[in-house]
This record gives structure tokens, sequence and C-alpha cells, in this order.
């Protein structure tokens, strides 16, 4: 997993971190936890420039909140949350996710965006009570954007100071990345198998 990760980056450069930061963000394939310390690697090694990771990590993952923002704004809270009931076997988000979403936002005010996209549970849905409260475009862009270029510099950084230690990298990351990854399918799969219709939770 870690050569094929980094081989994958090495070879797709900027536009491979910018693809997988926008789908980790839409729907995780793979989480930024795993992308952007591997990135940082690619850099540190000399294949690709750190600060054009940072910047392509950073772009992917605000356009990665885009899609839900714009389904908060375009499609309100009602049919929204109508859309997450009838598809919530198959969505990585909720109708009761949604409600938890709004409540943090309108407890806390805009500045949960920025805040948001630092945690990982909430990263991709604080964007959608952006989009239901009828944030301003420009403010929303800013937020996410300082947000996600903390949470993607923290990343990369971690990556590419690892560097040096490539093989005790190597070691311990690969099989801590299959196993994430496994985890993450086998929680998909189970939430699948047991949802039961009417349940919002």
């Amino acid at each position: 997993m870690f050569e094929f990760i980094t081989e994958f980056m090495q070879k797709t450069g900027y536009l491979g971190v910018f693809a997988l930061m926008a789908l980790e963000n839409i729907f995780p394939p793979i989480p930024s936890e795993l992308i952007m310390p591997f990135a940082g690697f690619v850099a540190a090694r000399g294949d690709l420039n750190v600060i054009g990771v940072l910047l392509a990590g950073t772009a992917g993952s605000v356009a990665g909140a885009l899609p839900w923002y714009y389904a908060g704004r375009v499609y309100g809270k009602e049919r929204l949350e109508a859309f997450a009931d009838k598809h919530a076997r198959w969505m990585t988000v909720t109708h009761g996710d949604i409600e938890h979403a709004m409540a943090a936002f309108e407890k806390h005010g805009k500045k949960v965006v920025l805040l948001g996209r630092l945690i990982p549970a909430i990263r991709t849905l604080i964007s959608v009570p952006a989009g239901l409260a009828n944030m301003s475009m420009v403010q929303f862009l800013l937020f996410s954007t300082i947000g996600s270029l903390i949470w993607t510099g923290i990343l990369t950084g971690a990556g590419y100071a690892l560097e040096s230690q490539y093989e005790r990298v190597a070691q311990y990351v690969d099989p801590v990345s299959k196993a994430v990854l496994i985890g993450l399918l086998g929680w998909y799969l189970y939430r699948v198998v047991t949802f039961k219709a009417g349940n919002r939770a």
C-alpha cells in the first residue's frame, strides 16, 4: 500500500493529489490522514515540490467541499434530509448527521467552517449547514481554504519530516494504511447490511 500510493502520486503529480483530496471530501476512498503524509513524503524525495503538494491538497480539499455546500444551498434542509433518508443505506451522510452539523453551525457561527475543516469527523459535513444558512461564497471559500491549508500543512509536514526514516516509515505505515482502508470498507459494508429503514441516527 505504501509503495502503491507513493508511486501513484509520483506518476500523477499534483493533479493526483488534488483528485484524491477532492474525492476524499465527497466520498472518502482514502482518508486525508494517509493522502497528504504520503504526498509530503514524495515531495521530500524530490519527486514533487512541497509547496505545490500543499497547494494541490488544499485546492482539492476545498473543491471537494463545494458539492456539499451547493447541495445545502440549492436543496434546502427539508429536501436534503429527505434525500438522505431515501438513500441513507448507501450514503455516508445521514439525516441525523445533517441535524448535528446544523446544530454546531447555529451554536458556533461561521467560524465553525474554519475549525470544522480541522476535524476529520465533520470536515465534509460542515459544508452542508454553510450552504443551508446561505453563507456567502466568498466567506465559505475563505474559511474553508484557511482551515484546509492548516490541516493539509500539518499532514504534509509530517510526511516530509519522516522522509529520512524511509525504511521505518514503510515498515509501520504500510500495515497501518492497509488496516485503515480495510476498516473503512468493513464499516461501510456493516452499515449497509445492518441499516434499518426509518433509522435517522
